[in-house]
């Protein structure tokens, strides 16, 4: 794939799934529009400027999810468009405002930027497994979570799940809204991101989808639980970690005796369809304890 001569926009550049995108659009030739919040914080633009080919093909531009047109001129001349940024919360005092809203209205104030621009070829939105699999259908080893599977709203909310219900409520508007603008979309649905972190300041709290690693590596239990890991270079499913670092002080058990939810099978068809080969899991726990190590955030 050559991307010389071609310009694309990356909403949320600052984000670890968002960091690397920029990171392989560059090294494909594209010239990359990335969006951030604040492009004065070092935090949000010194790993995504010291990039092979920033120098030459990145532009930084401010922009808001809520803040109505702010990603025009980002998206402005652009043949696609890459839409990460979303809210990464679990829990809020006010989760319809920090955490559904934000995550709705923030992807049609997007895709409304992306309609006033003709040449516009493609949407990407990540959006999540969360979109996909909280619905109340029985999981069980047999069932086969695809392509025609959608959370269901009601259960969310019911559930009081209010990122997914903002992930499925965003993912829902974007198919509708760029049907009726006939603007070509893909939604890409990852599980639990891990691998290295480009940020070279990166913020992890509970919302983190690292955190898990990190705290498994620092000795603290964690639950027992099925784990929907996605590498942030591709795909992968195993549960691998000790053998790879038996010095660590890795816990000795689990906070709950047995998985409190049940295994079940993600399909993979589609994405090995288009040529994607996937890293194993112990590559990717691998890369991403070296990455957390060379960050200083893991107790030795």
């Amino acid at each position: 794939m050559n991307g010389k001569g071609k310009v694309v926009c990356v909403t949320g550049a600052s984000g670890y799934i968002a960091s690397w995108l920029v990171k392989q659009l560059l090294q494909l030739g594209y010239t990359v529009k990335a969006t951030v919040r604040d492009p004065n914080d070092p935090k949000k633009t010194e790993h995504l400027l010291a990039l092979d080919g920033a120098k030459e093909r990145l532009q930084i531009f401010k922009a808001s999810l809520l803040d109505e047109g702010s990603f025009d001129s980002a998206v402005d001349g652009c043949d696609g468009v890459f839409h990460t940024a979303s809210p990464v919360l679990l829990s809020s005092n006010d989760p319809q405002a920090d955490i559904v809203d934000l995550a709705l209205k923030g992807t049609l104030n997007v895709l409304r930027s992306c309609a006033k621009v003709p040449p516009i070829r493609r949407v990407i939105v990540t959006s999540s497994m969360a979109a996909v699999s909280f619905n109340g259908k029985h999981l069980s080893p047999d069932v086969m979570v695809d392509e025609t599977w959608f959370s269901d709203p009601a259960f969310c909310e019911k559930s009081k799940l209010w990122y997914m219900l903002g992930k499925t409520l965003a993912e829902e508007a974007a198919w509708k809204f760029l049907e009726e603008n006939r603007i070509d979309m893909v939604a890409i649905n990852p599980g639990m991101v891990i691998g290295p972190l480009l940020q070279s300041q990166p913020t992890l709290d509970s919302s983190s989808s690292v955190m898990p690693v990190l705290n498994l590596v620092n000795g603290v239990k964690i639950p027992c639980k099925t784990y929907r890991w996605v590498d942030v270079r591709d795909v992968a499913n195993a549960h691998i970690l000790r053998e790879l670092y038996p010095n660590l002080n890795l816990p000795e058990e689990y906070t709950e005796e047995k998985a409190s939810e049940p295994n079940y099978q993600v399909s993979k068809e589609r994405a090995q369809s288009l040529g994607i080969t996937y890293i194993p899991l112990e590559v990717s726990l691998k890369d991403t304890v070296e990455s957390l190590k060379e960050k200083n955030l893991i107790n030795a």
